[in-house]
């Protein structure tokens, strides 16, 4: 599911070192009725254990639509391509950078719920989240192209250079021709051993796939071969405190820029986009 009451993610969010222990819990071992549930806490701390932690900084940061409900984030050409979800909010996106200003953008049909999205060439891939569909257009002007059709849920899109990368929610990433959008193979994705459940929004960088870990604040490095967590971003703190916040305004949007190898950090009805500078 795309939005989450807060009830039943009690204090997952606080800043405490428990924070972070009970959300990646719930990330490996599922929402509680939904999948197993939660770990008992001896089995917790070896699940952060496993994977380098990644520190960072914010470069810089730059406005950003606070209505627009972030499911896909593309960094080209001095700017980002951007997907945005919800019924009837839908949209494709070009955005400037810094100013955060729309220039271009075109409306999903009403009862599509836009997701992940990719850049293939001179063609945009964009996911819908229960309808099997997704779009593929003109990266210049947005003319609609085709439509793929594809089974299951769609959450993230990413494109390796060969291969386009797809998350559905689970802990399964799944390897899709770019031309034609059929499956070539299937990427289980470990933490610790642990299926990692709740990959959402994808980027390929530098040889690896990053994944938001949904209604999280962590970003995860994967290798590719293995479908281990490599390494990952604690990312809590970084929109700062916000007592008006939205309960589904969490962290989802990551855009790399690879010739300045920059890296672009948004989330779900957030008003800013952050630079950030991992080390």
């Amino acid at each position: 599911m795309r939005t989450f009451l807060t009830s039943r993610l009690g204090h997952a969010r606080s800043p405490s070192s428990r924070r972070v222990m009970a959300a990646l819990a719930l990330a490996v071992f599922g929402v509680a009725g939904e999948t197993a549930g939660p770990a008992p806490a001896a089995q917790m701390p070896s699940v952060v254990g496993a994977a380098r932690q990644l520190q960072w900084e914010v470069v810089r940061s730059g406005p950003h639509d606070p209505q627009a409900f972030v499911q896909g984030l593309v960094w080209h050409d001095g700017g980002f391509f951007e997907s945005t979800g919800l019924l009837g909010r839908s949209t494709l996106r070009r955005v400037e950078w810094p100013t955060g200003r729309v220039v271009r953008r075109v409306d999903l049909p009403g009862d599509v719920f836009g997701e992940g999205l990719a850049r293939v060439g001179n063609q945009l891939i964009q996911l819908s989240w229960k309808s099997g569909r997704g779009f593929v257009y003109d990266l210049s002007s947005f003319r609609l192209l085709r439509e793929v059709r594809y089974e299951g849920e769609g959450w993230g899109l990413a494109y390796d250079g060969t291969s386009l990368v797809q998350s559905d929610g689970t802990n399964v990433l799944t390897y899709r021709d770019a031309e034609t959008f059929a499956p070539r193979r299937r990427l289980a994705v470990t933490w610790n051993g642990q299926p990692l459940q709740h990959l959402n929004e994808l980027e390929f960088i530098d040889g690896a796939v990053w994944a938001n870990v949904w209604y999280t604040d962590f970003i995860v490095q994967i290798s590719p071969e293995s479908g281990q967590v490599i390494s990952y971003l604690d990312l809590a703190g970084l929109r700062g405190p916000d007592p008006r916040r939205n309960a589904d305004a969490v962290l989802n949007g990551i855009a790399y820029d690879p010739a300045t190898r920059r890296l672009f950090i948004t989330g779900k009805l957030w008003p800013a986009i952050f630079e950030i500078r991992v080390r």
